[in-house]
């Protein structure tokens, strides 16, 4: 029994020290899993950390940088988006065709001054031949519901660099180019001069240090016409190659800029299409029939723009087409007299939609249909629609002040009604408004000064 007892005893004993040995062993091999796993986790976000340097490895500050990224893009600081979508250019959010004149003596206009610009033409000077008020020169035009973009020479002039901007029309364009030379001749720094050529036909303003041209071509019907000789052209009819535009057109091609214009010379009821090859300028050879002036001028257009899809790349040369202006030579348009014009007129017409006799509403819609088929192959040529802001300024012409180019007989002297000049304008005055639209779309994106 006493045997038993203590072999029972020693078994206990033995147990019990087995389990000690087990439960020393187990908790060795737990700490040296969890000390394990502890240092890859270490090690883990050590990795992490070298990888991701400048972001965040918590879980509460990942939180935090969501709420800072969330607050960016509420207050407009989501670059990806700002990439992908470009803020609308000012002639895509405004009609600068649609406003109203206001009287500002106070702000930029006039742009330049009369005796600043020496390359004006004499017919245009009105305040050198004798001109005596000024206010012509202050008006503003303002768009409807927005800004318009304050003129910024040296910023146009800059931009200009290396091109060649043309005006090609009759002698409104000119009037435009003149305007033109005039805004920007302080911004040109360095060498420039004026440069005539082919006949008279071709002016150009030349910036050596620039390596830009502004240039004017005599084409006031855009063919070939009785109208081509810049100095002779008092002519009581219209004769036209309606189809031969390439007399003209060849010396265009190289521009960078293209302006066009025509439409004063149209304005006569009847025009002459010639059928056989006599001259323009009359003869025994010549051949012709007549059509209506509204019939002419969409062939002109016609041929007009099978030239710009055969010869002009859109993607290379920007082309813009400007509206029809107003001839002030009626007053009793605007409650005036009969018998009397623009003569003495010193204030705008405020009634608005004024629209005066002179400019035909058909020519326009003619104009615009023209340019909407060229835009529906492909070719956009941007119209500038000044014709509704000029039927208002009837107090903007030079009347009787200009340089004559003949002298008056003593019946003109004694009649200044009928002697006025009632279709061009006054420089500095509504042109250069006619340029800063122009200058708008032309290039969008200029930053305007303030």
């Amino acid at each position: 029994m006493g045997k038993k007892h203590s072999s029972m005893v020693w078994d206990m004993k033995t147990m019990f020290h087995c389990s000690i040995v087990m439960f020393f062993l187990g908790g060795l091999a737990t700490l040296s899993f969890y000390r394990n796993n502890n240092q890859e986790a270490l090690s883990s976000n050590t990795k992490a950390t070298h990888t991701n340097a400048t972001t965040i490895t918590s879980t509460t500050a990942n939180a935090n940088i969501d709420d800072i990224s969330k607050k960016n893009r509420t207050q407009g600081f989501d670059h990806q988006r700002r990439r992908k979508i470009a803020p609308p250019s000012l002639i895509e959010t405004c009609d600068l065709f649609s406003g109203r004149w206001v009287h500002d003596n106070k702000s930029h206009y006039p742009l330049y001054k009369e005796d600043e610009c020496p390359l004006m033409h004499g017919d245009l000077a009105c305040q050198t031949y004798g001109r005596k008020d000024s206010k012509y020169q202050q008006w503003r035009w303002q768009p409807h519901g927005c800004d318009f973009p304050r003129f910024d020479g040296k910023a146009i002039v800059e931009r200009l660099k290396g091109k060649r901007l043309l005006f090609v029309g009759d002698s409104v364009n000119r009037n435009q180019w003149d305007s033109m030379m005039c805004m920007l001749y302080s911004s040109i720094p360095g060498k420039k001069k004026l440069k005539l050529g082919l006949n008279r036909t071709l002016y150009s303003f030349q910036a050596r240090d620039y390596n830009m041209s502004i240039d004017y071509y005599w084409a006031p019907m855009l063919v070939e016409s009785n109208g081509d000789d810049p100095s002779n052209h008092s002519l009581n009819h219209r004769t036209v190659r309606i189809e031969s535009i390439e007399k003209h057109a060849r010396h265009w091609v190289d521009a960078d800029i293209l302006v066009f214009n025509t439409y004063l010379w149209w304005r006569l009821p009847i025009i002459r299409l010639l059928k056989g090859p006599g001259s323009v300028l009359g003869g025994p050879n010549q051949v012709y029939y007549e059509i209506d002036n509204v019939r002419a001028y969409k062939k002109v257009l016609k041929t007009w723009s099978k030239w710009v899809l055969t010869h002009i790349n859109p993607a290379k040369t920007k082309m813009f087409f400007m509206g029809l202006t107003a001839t002030h030579s009626k007053a009793k348009d605007w409650g005036g007299k009969n018998q009397e014009t623009c003569y003495k007129e010193t204030e705008p017409v405020t009634l608005d939609g004024f629209w005066e006799s002179g400019t035909i509403p058909q020519m326009l819609r003619i104009l615009e249909s023209s340019l909407n088929k060229l835009k529906a192959k492909g070719v956009n040529v941007q119209l500038i629609n000044i014709t509704q802001l000029t039927q208002h300024r009837k107090d903007a012409h030079p009347t009787v002040y200009r340089r004559l180019w003949r002298p008056l007989t003593e019946e003109q002297k004694n009649n200044p009604q009928r002697t006025s000049d009632c279709t061009h304008w006054c420089l500095p005055g509504v042109p250069d408004i006619w340029n800063e639209i122009l200058l708008a779309y032309i290039f969008p994106t200029i930053k305007t000064a303030s």
